[in-house]
Order: structure tokens, then C-alpha cells, then sequence
């Protein structure tokens, strides 16, 4: 806390001068003297006061005494040690996660996501030094959920907000007309995941299969009596594939200039063709800016930063299923004088079932 500031108003047959002179001699703090009618007016602190009524009378004078305002609100706020408080609690605060949102209009995708951050730890009153890297919290929730293509997070101060993508769904209502079927592989895979509207599942989760072997059946058995339904739906699983590529070494692109914009004064007052006056604006603005074409070279050692997510994103846009990439492996990569190629194994995950008609006999 600061010192109490006090004005004191001297006045008296004597000259206040000398009184002064012995305050300054004694130690005590004097400031903004200046002339009051017939006396002397200048502030001190509280020990000043307590010196000037101790010797006042020796001198003959008389004294006024108030509380100096100007500037003791602010100076006791600032300096109190409930601002410091109000300052501090602010600052611990916003070093936890205090709340997280998570921006969908499907209940069932927001409920799965919830129970997946809790199960991550990633909870409110966690400190933001232990949450995980957005990239990590991506990789775990859509490995989880083959439904979302994508995962967007934004933070704002101690707010985590979970913007989920949701692939793209097919059009059950339209469906082929065709026998009833089983759903086999289409390749081989370690199987993640079922989401069968109709038939019964012959695989399980976590089994390893191979190209053509049985992953749901059409045809229900209860007791002595089988009904043909055919399996309809996805079964999702793990598996390599190679990926051979070759693309230039040297890429063009786009590089946005900054924007400048100028400010045009004029009259408010504009004058239509009639003769007759209507009001504008007094400020018209102009934008303008320059891009420029700049060339980017591949080389060694971007394999990871580069490379990689440039492959990943044009698979992933090509695909039209709700494919997830969740490793890659480089096999092998050449550095040509034009080109760069070589080839990657990618492992993903995606609906790898398909329609294998029943037999049905006669």
C-alpha cells in the first residue's frame, strides 16, 4: 500500500518559510508548494502530519488539514493487494481448459466424441500444457469413428472447440435392384469396425481376413426356420496398400501480395445532373493488390513435411468413400533432375466389404 496523501494550508503572523525549512531539516516529505492567499499550501504524508501538529505552535501558525483526492483512487487501486488478486486469479485461470464445445447437429457424433476426449483425459480444469497435440487428438478420434472425414479444432483463451467433419453419406434410399447377397473382402485386413443395416456378421472385430473370405451373410437361421435378407452395410479394416507416384520436382504457385487500400476524401455534399444536392460519403475507398508467381523446389530431407501430406491429401480427395489414413512407410524415394518418385505404403482404413450374390438353387 501507498502512503496516505494529505493537503496542508499554513497560515499565521509569522512567516510560514521558516516552518518549512524545518520540516525539510526534520525529514519530512514536502511537495507542490505553492501561495494561498496569506498562507502557504503544499502536501506531505501522514508522518508529515504528525509533525507539523507536534510543532505548529512554536511556530504560531494555524493549520488547515484534508485529504489530498487526486490521484489516491487510482494509486489505491492499482497498489491494493485485491487488484494483484483480481490480476493473478485471471492469469492462473486461463492457464486450465475450462470449457469445451464441440460444434454438430448430430447428438450421437457429439456423445462419441465426448466419451473419446474423456477417455484421452482431454477434460475441463486440465492444465493446457498437458493436453495433447491437435494432430493426436485428430488421429484418435477418427480411428474411433469411420463416419468422420475430418476433425477441425479451434481454441480460444481456456475454450477447446471440436469442429467434427462428417464424410459424406450415400444415398440408402436408392438401391440397386439385384439378388439378396453376402458381403465378402475385397482385400484382405484386420477388421476395426461393423455398420450393417440389414444380415448377420460372420467376422469379427480385430480378425484378420483375405480377399474374398465371408464378413456378414444374407441369410438369418432361427431354429428350423432361414429367411433370405441379404447383408447390406460397411465393414471397415485395417490394411497396406502401396502407392507409386511421380510428380514434378519444381512446383508453381500462387503467393498473395498484401492488400493496400487507399483513402479518397471528398465533399459530403455531392450535385446531381438536375442541379439538386444529395449527401455521400465524405470517404471513398480503393483496393488494390499484387500477387506474384513463385516456383517452390522439392528436395531432400521433405519427405516428412511435404511429400507425405501432399500424397495423403490428393488420395483423400480422389477417394469417395470415408477413407482414413493412419501410417505410411516409405519404401523407397529418388530425387530426379525434373521428377521425384518412389513409392509408399499407406496403411488405411476403409469399407472394404462388398456384394457377393447368394445362390439360391432352382
Amino acid at each position: 500500500m501507498i502512503h496516505k496523501r494529505y493537503i496542508v494550508v499554513l497560515t499565521g503572523k509569522t512567516d510560514p518559510a521558516r516552518f518549512l525549512s524545518f520540516l525539510a531539516s526534520s525529514g519530512v516529505k514536502v511537495s507542490g508548494v505553492m501561495e494561498s492567499g496569506k498562507g502557504i499550501r503544499f502536501r506531505t504524508d501522514k508522518k508529515g502530519i504528525q509533525v507539523i501538529r507536534k510543532h505548529r505552535r512554536r511556530y504560531k501558525l494555524k493549520v488547515a488539514i484534508k485529504p489530498a483526492d487526486e490521484g489516491t483512487v487510482e494509486k489505491r487501486v492499482f497498489s491494493s493487494f485485491r487488484f494483484l488478486i483480481a490480476c493473478i486469479i485471471p492469469l492462473i485461470a486461463s492457464l486450465f481448459l475450462w470449457k469445451i464445445e464441440i460444434e454438430t447437429d448430430v447428438p450421437e457424433v457429439a456423445e462419441r466424441i465426448g466419451n473419446k476426449l474423456e477417455e484421452t483425459s482431454i477434460t475441463m480444469f486440465r492444465p493446457l500444457h498437458l493436453i495433447p497435440d491437435e494432430g493426436e487428438i485428430r488421429r484418435a478420434l477418427m480411428v474411433e469413428d469411420p463416419s468422420l472425414s475430418w476433425v477441425r479444432f479451434k481454441k480460444s483463451g481456456s475454450t477447446l472447440t471440436v469442429i467434427p467433419m462428417l464424410s459424406p453419406k450415400l444415398n440408402d434410399s436408392v438401391e440397386k435392384i439385384g439378388p439378396p447377397s453376402d458381403l465378402v473382402a475385397r482385400t484382405g485386413g484386420v477388421i476395426t469396425g461393423f455398420r450393417l443395416s440389414r444380415g448377420e456378421r460372420v467376422a469379427r472385430v480385430h480378425q484378420t481376413v483375405k480377399k474374398g473370405d465371408l464378413l456378414a451373410t444374407g441369410i438369418l437361421e432361427q431354429g428350423d426356420k432361414t429367411a433370405v435378407v441379404g447383408a447390406e452395410g460397411s465393414v471397415y479394416a485395417d490394411f497396406w496398400m502401396e502407392y507409386s507416384f511421380k510428380i514434378p520436382k519444381t512446383v508453381d504457385y500462387q503467393l498473395l501480395g498484401e492488400e493496400n487500400v487507399i483513402i479518397h476524401w471528398r465533399s459530403p455534399i455531392a450535385w446531381k445532373k438536375s442541379g439538386r444536392p444529395t449527401l455521400q460519403s465524405f470517404m471513398r475507398t480503393e483496393r488494390f493488390r499484387e500477387d506474384r508467381i513463385d516456383q517452390f523446389e522439392l528436395t531432400e530431407g521433405m519427405e516428412e513435411e511435404v511429400i507425405i501430406p501432399l500424397l495423403k491429401y490428393k488420395i483423400l480427395t480422389e477417394t469417395q468413400s470415408d477413407l482414413i489414413i493412419k501410417d505410411e512407410n516409405i519404401l523407397h524415394l529418388t530425387f530426379g533432375n525434373d521428377t521425384v518418385e518412389g513409392t509408399i505404403l499407406f496403411l488405411m482404413n476403409e469399407n472394404i466389404a462388398i456384394k457377393r450374390p447368394l445362390s439360391q438353387g432352382d
